[in-house]
Formats: C-alpha cells, structure tokens, sequence
C-alpha cells in the first residue's frame, strides 16, 4: 500500500499562552474548532528539546470553511526563548503561513478595521493570485492569498492553512525533497530576482530564487475534503548567507515549530522516507492520546532541517460531551469522510 497524504492537517505555533494566542486566531482567522486540548509531557521530541522531556499544552484549532489547523503549543516546563535574530525572508525553516481567503480585498479591510499589522497592501502574486502578507501579535507572519476550494461558508472572510512559504538553501535539492516524500510535483510558477510583492517584507529587497510547489493527483483520504489542496512555496536568497530561524533553539520555541501533514499508510511512508534519504526521526509507533484525539505521529526533517510532521489520525471526538467518536482505523484510507460527518465538528466550536 502507498501512503496517502491528505493534505496540511496543522502547523505547529511555539507560543508563550496558548489561551491568548487561540483567542487572537479565533477572531482573525475563524479557527474556532478546538479538536483537542491537552496538557502533558512532550517525551518523544528530546532529540529536538536538549535531551530532556519537557512539559507543554496544545490546542489544534481548525476552521470549517477549510485548511488545515494551528496547533498552539505552549511550553509550561520552561520559558521558551525568541529567534536569537529577527527572522528574514529566505532564512532557513518555515517562514510562513498561507491562509485562503475567497475575497482577499474583502480580507484585508476587515484586518484593517481590527487593526491588525499590515506588511503589504493587496497585489498579484507571481502565480497571479491576489495576496497580502500581515503578522500576528507575536512577530509571526502570514500570507492570505486568493483560493477557490471551500469545504462550507460561513461569516469569515478567510479560511485556514493551504500552505507555508519556507527558507532553503538549495531550491533544486528541497524541491526534489517535497516532490518525492510529500507528492508535490506540479511547479506552478518558478523565478529568481527581485520581487514587488516581497519589497516590504523583512529581507524582502534582496535577490531570491523561488518556486511554487502543488500536486498534480487527486486528493484522496478521509479529512481531504477538509484540508483541501495545499502548496509549498520555497524561497533560495542569493546575495547574503540566510540564518537557521531554530539554530540554538528547541522545537516548540516560539515561532513556527513544524508543518504536519494527514497521512495513512504511515509504516509505507516510513519506508519511502528511508529509501530516499531522509529517515524518521522520531516515531510514536502506537497509537498516541492527545485528551480526545489519538493516532500515530512521526518526523522528520527537510534537507535544511526544518521539521516535518506526519499523523495518521485513528481517533477524532465528534460530540465530546456524548463521548461519540470517529473511528478512522475501520475505514477505506482513501474514502473521504461524509460531509455531515465533519460538520459534526461544529459541535466543538469556542463562540467566545
């Protein structure tokens, strides 16, 4: 069986209140899903936090017009510690987060009026898609770009996650990397030289190669119709030496700490990743607990060590309160689950 990736199921977000931080996401971005929260010790990930477990709370968020989630991840065992620099376009990790929105001037205005930092008025993006780039409360940056793939409609003007912008140091070799382990095989737009719509970002005025990456399959699995389709944009600098954005830092520090795709198949996928040269490593082999969601996760790490994330989902609650699950091991893998089934998940929404 060859695994099957559904698309971004969340991207991790090192923050020092988790609390605060779903209340901020939860009116700007509709990500008033809470599909687990969970307060436990982190003892899979020492390799990534100095060779000791360390105690943290998470919240996956997610909205249901579509996208993957956010999972806010708190450290409650230590203080987490900030980039030793502030982080420049091209540096190398996740720089950052691409949200969809069907009306993206309609988006921008209501940012505007709930005064929201700005890092760029709405243009054309290479792909021609329209785009602006804006930063949360914390320093971290977020790209709403135009996209017509909805799961429901509801009052916001945007959806969640269909992508990440993230900083490479060789675009050949990452792009081979994303292409063989994560399926994205379609180059929707690739350039080098200096950007318009990068110009106001920070290192935006320096000289970049850059590619867009999708998918030419189908979308298959159970949460695909949710997730929808996703996108890889890696950005090379040419004219200085980037930074690593983790470099002396722990995962879970603040900042964008992983991207995590939906995957069945994970003992397949296990075997394609060594095959190619990029090898788990970490690997919660059984099922995991996270509060009212379980399944089976591992890592690895791209060609410049930004962190991968991969979970294949056996448990998500429906209705919590009436103990009423979907059992996911019982399933066609690539059989999408029902709408009104996911829907169900608006029994979890945080209104307030």
């Amino acid at each position: 069986m060859k695994p099957i990736i559904s698309g971004i199921q969340q991207v991790g977000i090192g923050v020092t209140n988790a609390e605060e931080a779903f209340g901020w996401y939860r009116k700007i971005f509709g990500t008033d899903i809470v599909v687990f929260k969970d307060a436990a010790t982190a003892s899979l990930m020492q390799q990534y936090t100095g060779n000791q477990p360390h105690n943290r709370m998470a919240i996956l968020a997610m909205n249901l017009q579509g996208g993957g989630g956010f999972e806010l991840w708190q450290y409650t065992s230590r203080k987490p510690s900030s980039p030793l620099s502030p982080v420049q376009l091209g540096d190398l990790g996740i720089y950052s987060i691409k949200i969809k929105s069907r009306d993206v001037g309609a988006a921008y205005r209501y940012y505007w009026q709930e005064g929201v930092k700005l890092l760029s008025l709405p243009s054309k993006n290479p792909a021609g898609l329209e785009h602006f780039f804006m930063q949360d409360p914390y320093g971290n940056t977020f790209e709403i770009v135009e996209d017509h793939n909805w799961f429901t409609s509801n009052y916001h003007p945007t959806g969640s996650v269909c992508g990440i912008t993230i900083g490479v140091s060789s675009i050949e070799t990452s792009s081979n990397f994303y292409k063989e382990i994560l399926g994205y095989d379609n180059r929707i737009y690739s350039g080098e030289g200096n950007f318009d719509d990068y110009k106001e970002l920070a290192g935006g005025n320096h000289n970049f190669k850059r590619v867009l990456l999708g998918h030419k399959r189908k979308q298959a699995g159970a949460f695909s119709k949710l997730l929808g389709p996703t996108y890889v944009e890696l950005v090379e600098v040419i004219d200085r030496t980037p930074k690593k954005i983790y470099e002396n830092r722990y995962w879970g520090d603040l900042g964008f700490i992983h991207v995590c795709y939906d995957i069945n198949g994970m003992e397949a996928h296990e075997q394609l990743c060594s095959e190619k040269g990029h090898p788990l490593t970490v690997n919660s082999k059984n099922s995991f607990d996270m509060g009212n969601a379980a399944g089976h996760f591992a890592y690895n790490e791209d060609p410049d060590g930004t962190l991968i994330e991969y979970v294949e989902t056996h448990k998500v609650p429906v209705l919590k309160k009436l103990g009423l699950y979907i059992n996911l091991k019982k399933r066609k893998p690539e059989k999408p689950l029902p709408d009104w089934m996911i829907r169900c998940l608006s029994f979890s929404r945080v209104k307030k």
